[in-house]
């Protein structure tokens, strides 16, 4: 069976999806529309399809099977919805949207087509990410107790200078915890659960944004667990993503997407190779995250549609780590700094 995907943008991470998408044996780039001409062509060129201008010739763009987004942020429900409707599955980049109202619209829309939803937070794939959830689930660090948890990245001010909708209110939703933040802010939640209430504070500390660039909260999980979590695009060079994990029976410490210290009090019942500190595992020489994990969520999206097996991640799913940021962001506005989820 081929599989034929539309692809809905024209910037680097459609790029991404492209490559993730024909390193995958039956599937082809039927379609790709963004507003974007030079760069929807280019992606045409590079990995075939129909460049479209007209999002609603493009969505009528046959054979296609399924569309994947990667258009900016506050687009990803509208866009979503209207592809759903015209019996098209589909995968959208993280977040689902910049609004829970919109991404239940998404929701509904899909369940209503029989469609598929996914988001991509492909962290959930990775085999070191996998093995610490195992561990979770399994009771291997006990009770769960703190969770220390940072995505201290940085972005010159090009960044957003150069772009129309990064940082911005109407298509960004936010700033560094809506759009790097919150791969972490899911990844926390598919491990420790529900959380219940947060304190927060967010500011605009060096970018010319709307938004911010760097927030902090104060997380309470329904478990019990306490957690600290910051996100900035303001920290100098910008250091890999840093999630700490301390219960009753170990502690683990993830960086970028590998394990890189495993302490645990019964570790001799674990495989050696991952519980054992990897001393030599250092933040320059973690696995770089290119195509191959973006690869791993569209080969499961695929699996679901043609055996109707369980996503990775659904469109329920995808919406907790935006009803957790627009907490965060709603105890960052309020005067006690504090918001129940």
């Amino acid at each position: 069976m081929t599989f034929h995907v539309g692809l809905i943008g024209g910037g680097n991470i459609s790029g991404t999806h492209a490559r993730a998408a024909r390193a995958i044996a039956g599937v082809e780039i039927a379609a790709v529309y963004g507003t974007n001409s030079e760069h929807v062509h280019r992606l045409c060129r590079e990995h075939g399809g129909k460049a479209y201008a007209d999002f609603a010739a493009f969505l009528a763009h046959r054979p296609m099977d399924l569309v994947i987004i990667g258009s900016p942020s506050g687009l990803h429900a509208t866009q979503g919805i209207a592809a759903a409707k015209q019996g098209l599955h589909v995968l959208t980049e993280k977040p689902i949207d910049i609004a829970t109202s919109k991404a239940d619209e998404l929701i509904e829309a899909a369940r209503q087509s029989g469609v598929k939803l996914g988001v991509i937070f492909q962290d959930r794939l990775k085999p070191h990410i996998r093995q610490l959830k195992n561990w979770i689930d399994r009771g291997v660090l006990g009770k769960i107790l703190l969770v220390d948890a940072r995505v201290k990245w940085y972005r010159p001010p090009e960044y957003y200078k150069n772009s129309r909708w990064r940082g911005t209110l109407a298509l960004d939703g936010g700033g560094a915890l809506i759009n790097q933040g919150i791969h972490t802010v899911d990844l926390l939640l598919w491990l420790l659960g529900d959380v219940s209430r947060v304190q927060a504070q967010a500011a605009t500390e060096f970018h010319k944004i709307e938004a911010e660039d760097t927030a902090t909260a104060l997380l309470e999980f329904a478990s019990g667990a306490l957690g600290v979590f910051h996100a900035t695009t303001a920290a100098y060079p910008g250091y890999p993503r840093r999630v700490e994990i301390s219960g009753t029976h170990g502690t683990v410490i993830l960086e970028h997407d590998r394990i890189l210290a495993a302490d645990l009090r019964n570790a001799a019942s674990e495989p050696a190779g991952i519980v054992a500190r990897d001393e030599n595992q250092s933040a320059s020489s973690a696995v770089v995250s290119d195509f191959r994990g973006h690869q791993a969520v569209i080969e499961d999206f695929l699996c679901a549609i043609t055996k109707n097996t369980m996503l990775a991640c659904d469109g329920r799913e995808g919406r907790r780590s935006l009803a957790l940021v627009e907490a965060v962001y709603r105890a960052a506005r309020s005067p006690h700094r504090t918001a129940s989820v």
